[in-house]
């Protein structure tokens, strides 16, 4: 075996062992979003299913079984769709936030319609995915 070999395995476990360790943090926010008023969840899962997916397949099939947050992973990898309810919630955190923003920030017209815009490109985004199970 040549050190080329031995780097690249080497570099490829620590890969891996990186990608582990995001994953793990990315479902513990999921399941802190779970419980948070306005963090979502389901994206951190998704995000952790990514990860599991370069480091292990167990923890990949482990997400993707789970009982609660499984399905809407599933129905994201596969049609790029969202829950009815997903959606509602998104929209209405987006929307809140944007008025706890603009309530606590006072922030002048120019960054308002900044945010406003980006806001409204993501609520766009959200609401053009299939809704899950039809």
């Amino acid at each position: 075996m040549s050190v080329f070999d031995e780097m690249e395995r080497r570099s490829v476990r620590i890969g891996r062992f990186v990608f582990a360790g995001l994953g793990v943090l990315l479902v513990v926010i999921g399941v802190i979003g779970a419980f948070l008023p306005l963090l979502p969840s389901t994206i951190f899962f998704i995000l952790a299913a990514g990860c599991f997916a370069r480091s292990s397949p167990a923890l990949e099939a482990w997400l993707l079984s789970h009982p609660v947050a499984g399905p809407g992973i599933r129905a994201w990898r596969e049609h790029g769709a969202i829950s009815r309810n997903g959606k509602l919630l998104a929209l209405g955190g987006m929307t809140t936030g944007y008025l706890v923003f603009l309530a606590s920030a006072r922030p002048g017209p120019a960054l308002s319609l900044g945010v406003a815009l980006v806001m409204l490109a993501c609520a766009g985004f959200v609401a053009s995915r299939p809704t899950m199970g039809e």
